[in-house]
């Protein structure tokens, strides 16, 4: 068996779902939950790790962005054509400089993820008000603090509805890294595509959605928890 393992049925019944290939097989569940939690993992791992380098290459890109009016042309339109090139060309781009590994997928992620998270952050910066602005530097605001107290915080809501878009965009996109061996349940889709191993396939694909669902659950949580004052807002709406 390969590492995420190619379909064999040792020892099944003639009437066992592994050997009548069914799509829902519990048997499969049962047998190869090892196989699963390893892939779980990987897609995780791999999701996080792009989804945080991203935010951490975004913020300064979109403070950039909205510090110097001329700068957010030329970032937005970048990071709109990184997120055209199609997923193949991206990661033969960067093979030479990753080679095949898992920062080969990670870079690609964070690429892809760029356009999203710069987009609404600028968008939430912009948001805030000017004479929200003004108040603090009445106040005696500097530049620094009135980007981390005030502008950051208000543009929470628009960041983090960028953030939930380029998390669960992160959590699809993971399967293209089975290609290069480094796919998390994308490497069990490829692989039960390879074999039409159906129960695999369909097990894969649903952990996917469950992953990306979850993910996004917690996050809008936590954009809850963070913005008490948007929830006021939109109920005196």
């Amino acid at each position: 068996m390969t590492a995420f393992g190619k379909w064999t049925a040792p020892g099944a019944a003639p009437d066992d779902c592994l050997a009548r290939n069914d799509w829902i097989c519990g048997a499969y569940l049962a047998t190869r939950r090892e196989l699963l939690q390893d892939a779980v993992l990987q897609h995780l791992q791999l999701t996080a790790a792009a989804v945080a380098l991203a935010l951490v290459v975004a913020v300064p890109l979109a403070v950039a962005a909205r510090t110097a009016r001329w700068a957010a042309g030329p970032v937005l339109a970048l990071t709109t054509i990184l997120y055209t090139i199609p997923s193949l060309a991206m990661f033969s781009l960067l093979l030479p400089v990753y080679g095949l590994s898992a920062s080969l997928v990670i870079a690609g992620l964070v690429l892809y993820s760029l356009t999203l998270l710069v987009r609404n952050i600028l968008a939430g910066l912009r948001a805030v008000p000017e004479e929200t602005r003004q108040a603090a530097r009445g106040l005696g605001y500097g530049p620094l603090r009135l980007l981390l107290t005030v502008e950051l915080p208000l543009a929470l809501p628009a960041a983090m509805a960028g953030l939930r878009i380029a998390t669960v965009s992160a959590i699809s996109l993971v399967t293209i890294g089975a290609i290069v061996g480094y796919g998390g349940l994308g490497n069990l889709i490829y692989a039960g595509m390879n074999t039409y191993f159906k129960a695999q396939v369909l097990t894969a694909s649903v952990l996917c959605v469950v992953i990306a669902v979850a993910a996004d659950l917690l996050l809008l949580l936590v954009q809850r928890l963070a913005t008490p004052w948007a929830r006021h807002q939109g109920g005196a709406a």
